[in-house]
């Protein structure tokens, strides 16, 4: 009988399929020229057998349970097989989406009408009226519009404010390219009259913003004390030197081990 698993006990495990080719159908069926009864007999005879102890799909049930509680070296290569397929579709399917939300979005954003400026009157309005304008003038000269670009810079600040609140290092680094280029377009379209104004109350707005953006940020050197990778080993050890007597002449009289006490 071919085999198509691991033995179990020693013996072959025969796949589902073989036990349904080789189960004669029922005595009582075989006098019955039903061709499909007799089908239907076998499969139901196969599909009994591979769920007894040692079968087909025994064997696999038992392995999935014992997934649970294994290591991935330990977990059947069939399981490991399905997983990654499972994941791989998964991961397509999340890519595949959010390239639809992202196109959709920058879409949005293109057709996105033109947003009224305002007079520029109030603290917001002082920094918030010279970035309009500078980005409404660079505009100009690009295939976007206007309100485009003021929402993106608007994306921008929204999101690197939220990462750096969560500590996240790429967003702080986007919260802090994102405050030079504020301070630069507020210093570029302000009045010459109050432009240091404008880009000081600008920088004291994104450096109040910044209390939650660089939370938990700190310049002070990190100190690690780690103690050293090896040690000098420290065994003491008792040495002791023992004298050996001298030999004994030739021609003394007394034995090896006797000699004479000498005041």
């Amino acid at each position: 009988m071919p085999s198509h698993d691991k033995p179990v006990n020693g013996q072959d495990n025969p796949s589902f399929f073989d036990l349904f080719d080789q189960t004669p159908p029922p005595p009582v069926l075989e006098l019955d020229g039903k061709h499909g009864t007799r089908r239907l007999a076998k499969l139901r005879a196969a599909w009994k057998e591979s769920w007894e102890e040692g079968g087909f799909l025994y064997q696999r049930w038992e392995e999935i349970f014992q997934a649970r509680h294994g290591s991935w070296h330990e977990i059947a290569n069939w399981i490991k097989g399905a997983g990654l397929l499972a994941g791989i579709s998964l991961i397509v399917m999340m890519v595949d989406t959010a390239g639809d939300i992202a196109s959709a979005t920058l879409k949005g954003l293109s057709a996105a009408p033109a947003t009224n400026a305002g007079d520029g009157s109030g603290l917001w309005g002082t920094v918030d009226q010279p970035i309009r304008l500078f980005l409404a003038d660079q505009a100009a000269h690009l295939a976007v519009a206007p309100a485009a670009l003021y929402a993106f810079w608007q994306l921008t600040g929204v999101l690197s404010l939220i990462g750096g609140f969560f500590r996240n290092s790429g967003a702080r680094i986007a919260w802090g390219l994102f405050g030079c280029v504020t301070l630069a377009m507020v210093w570029s379209a302000s009045p010459a009259g109050g432009r240091a104004a404008a880009t000081g109350l600008a920088a004291l707005m994104w450096a109040l913003a910044s209390i939650f953006a660089l939370r938990g940020l700190t310049l002070r050197p990190i100190v690690h004390n780690h103690p050293p990778q090896f040690q000098p080993q420290f065994n003491p050890a008792l040495h002791l030197h023992a004298t050996l007597p001298a030999p004994t002449p030739s021609g003394d009289d007394y034995g090896d081990n006797i000699h004479p006490l000498q005041r």
